[in-house]
């Protein structure tokens, strides 16, 4: 049953996690990186806290610091890294390049957490990082309007996410993950609120595409954050880490449809880029 479950997580986190990197970009129609990230962390924070504030007496004193440890890497930074990525890149290049997270989950694991690799995994990483500049090169020539220096934050935010699911999987695999991600947002809480504070929300709120892009990202922090966060961790806990990222298998591919419905455009070039970054995860993730 655990396999079934292992694999039912995944496609579900597939679907969501897919469809974050639109929902992402028409939030920034009448928001900043900013306010679209704090947003999404608060939205987030009030849903968990709503629904598992109970699960917080559930964490042992001496955990809260890998829960901080965790908020940090596995939300706070990538949140922020995204929304202003978008800003100059595209959604689905946006999360074509977030499917390095196996790759890079699987360097941190050997080099800090003690996880044994295969000669085919080290290929992967190889392959998948030879993708990823493809990608990345093709798509600043033939988008020269788009700065794809951009996309750096993309592969710091994946690091920020392998961190955390090696964290996870060391130090949090005894608690549950509603009180893992409900403790991550508690935390997250008063940060995002004081970042949305000094921004100009408020004096914007009135506007209405700031009203409307309020909607895109109350499904983004609620579905595409909060509920999200707990189908991961459950994820995780349930097999490992470098299968739990491997959901960035099928992100790219539900991103690159609701970026064709969006008039999102991949050259030939980035679709051989694509397919070879999702080559190398695929070795990098196989036992």
């Amino acid at each position: 049953m655990t396999k079934q479950l292992k694999w039912i997580y995944l496609l579900v986190l597939s679907l969501i996690w897919g469809s974050s990197f639109i929902l992402i970009k028409k939030g920034l129609i009448g928001l900043t990186a900013f306010q679209l990230g704090s947003l999404r962390i608060i939205f987030a924070a009030l849903f968990l806290l709503l629904i598992g504030f109970k699960s917080l007496l559930k964490i042992p004193h001496h955990q809260w610091k890998y829960i901080a440890l965790t908020s940090l890497f596995g939300t706070f930074v990538p949140a922020y890294l995204f929304a202003i990525a978008e800003t100059q890149i595209d959604s689905s290049i946006t999360a074509i390049l977030n499917s390095l997270t196996p790759l890079n989950t699987l360097i941190l694991g050997a080099a800090f957490f003690g996880i044994t690799f295969r000669r085919s995994q080290i290929w992967g990483v190889i392959i998948g990082l030879l993708g990823s500049m493809l990608l990345v090169f093709n798509g600043a020539v033939n988008h020269p309007e788009q700065n794809y220096y951009y996309a750096i934050l993309v592969l710091i935010a994946s690091i920020c996410y392998a961190v955390n699911v090696n964290l996870i999987k060391r130090y949090l695999s005894d608690l549950t993950p509603l009180s893992i991600t409900t403790g991550n947002f508690l935390i997250l809480l008063f940060p995002a609120l004081g970042i949305l504070f000094f921004s100009d929300f408020f004096d914007v709120i009135h506007v209405e595409k700031v009203q409307h892009s309020l909607w895109f990202i109350l499904i983004l922090g609620v579905v595409g954050t909060g509920i999200a966060n707990v189908i991961f961790f459950k994820l995780i806990q349930a097999s490992s880490p470098v299968f739990a990222t491997s959901v960035t298998y099928l992100i790219p591919i539900v991103a690159f449809f609701w970026g064709l419905l969006d008039n999102e455009v991949l050259t030939f070039v980035q679709c051989i880029g694509a397919f070879v970054i999702l080559v190398g995860v695929y070795l990098s993730a196989k036992k």
